[in-house]
């Protein structure tokens, strides 16, 4: 399997990523400029955390222009698996591919620390190798994690079973506690909360290892035999 990881200039969590699929699920990640136009060699494409054009505006408010995420809207509207997780959300979410947007944490601060999550939904492409409501904590390390959305969506979203991951003590004001969504089809997740960064004891946790592990057995159960 061949994972993209998209790189835009303020990206900082890339090379995490690439670390994770590389070092600890052995499979092979790529580093994409965000001028590249084509994405259709890759199985999986993720938009890491960082700070993408400095955050100017909002977070991912121009990089939802980059050349890349043309090639990124085709690659999920083809039913390919998309993860962004921090800014990646904020970018998903500012080009249309996620509903609703991250505003300023309630507090006006920006936070550092291990937050506490329930997996809501583990029926997804990348919550299949948790259990029903499992407790898990994640690090997030964001200024703008604030999700929000207006009450028609919310319901829609949790009509669909779309709300994949929720805070157990809100960090930041997000609406319904909302750590992590898929689109409507499942292919496409945000989350907040940095799974690559807890992929090993080492590192405080291994928690993060159940999105990587579900995306792989999905991709794995897409692949037919010859």
């Amino acid at each position: 399997m061949k994972f993209a990881v998209i790189q835009f200039p303020g990206s900082n969590c890339d090379q995490d990523l690439v670390a994770a699929l590389r070092d600890v699920f052995q499979q092979q990640a790529v580093l994409v400029d965000y001028r590249t136009a084509d994405l259709t060699d890759y199985t999986a494409v993720l938009l890491p955390g960082g700070f993408s054009y400095g955050d100017y505006l909002r977070g991912g408010a121009i990089a939802r222009f980059a050349p890349i995420m043309t090639a990124v809207r085709e690659f999920a509207a083809a039913g390919g698996l998309v993860i962004g997780i921090c800014n990646g959300f904020q970018i998903l979410t500012e080009a249309g591919l996620l509903p609703g947007v991250l505003q300023q944490n309630h507090s006006a601060h920006f936070i550092c620390q291990p937050a506490a999550l329930t997996v809501v939904n583990n029926q997804t492409s990348f919550t299949n190798a948790y259990q029903p409501q499992q407790p898990i904590t994640l690090p997030i390390a964001h200024g703008e994690g604030n999700y929000y959305c207006d009450a028609a969506t919310l319901a829609a979203l949790k009509a669909h079973q779309q709300i994949v991951f929720t805070y157990q003590d809100n960090p930041n004001g997000s609406v319904a506690d909302i750590a992590g969504i898929t689109n409507r089809a499942g292919n496409v997740l945000g989350m907040m909360p940095h799974p690559e960064r807890a992929v090993e004891a080492l590192l405080g946790s291994e928690d993060g290892c159940g999105v990587f592990q579900s995306m792989l057995r999905t991709l794995t159960e897409r692949v037919v035999p010859a």
